[in-house]
């Protein structure tokens, strides 16, 4: 893996997006697609055609209990992350939301762009009034799994039968980050 001290100065922009600028839905899509192909899908487990990657990304604005979060990497989509809220009727979790979808492109890693996406989705979290924050990942998905532990996000469970890929399934992990106590 790259370290950041052996790469070259990069402007990095973390934000919250309802409308894609010109160019970010096909940089979304590039991103999306060679994080498919390095394993890190969120659920996908082969690179789906360009429509249905473009129809979903435009899905994701549409859904008011979602919040899309991109990362650029020198005004490059480079990786994404939502937040999902509960539905409005879902008083006993009105202070609980989902991280998810958290991807970075291959081309992206070692820039310190997952840090910012993951801090920027905390304060946005904490912002929208959610004192804890759930995720889930497979656990195939290694690096993801250290980003979330160095972020102090605490497994919770595992589902042996959360995935199948390649006719086998693979267990998911469970984490959590309550965003008032440091994520104990």
């Amino acid at each position: 893996m790259k370290k950041e001290t052996d790469l070259p100065p990069v402007k990095i922009i973390i934000e919250k997006t309802n409308v894609l600028k010109p160019g970010d839905l096909e940089d979304l899509c590039d991103a999306t697609e060679a994080a498919i192909k390095e394993g890190g899908g969120f659920g996908w487990i082969d690179v789906p055609p360009r429509k249905i990657l473009e129809n979903y990304w435009r899905g994701v604005i549409a859904i008011p209990e979602r919040e899309l979060i991109i990362g650029r990497l020198d005004n490059v989509v480079a990786g994404a992350c939502q937040l999902i809220r509960p539905s409005k009727n879902n008083e006993a979790q009105k202070n609980s939301c989902i991280l998810t979808t958290f991807f970075l492109a291959p081309w992206a890693r070692g820039y310190g762009v997952s840090p910012k996406l993951i801090a920027f989705a905390e304060n946005q979290a904490i912002s929208n009034g959610f004192s804890v924050i759930t995720l889930d990942v497979r656990e195939t998905q290694h690096r993801a799994i250290e980003i979330y532990e160095q972020n102090n996000y605490r497994k919770f469970g595992e589902n042996p039968f959360y995935a199948t890929v390649s006719g086998k399934h693979v267990k998911g992990i469970y984490y959590y980050k309550n965003l008032y106590k440091n994520g104990n």
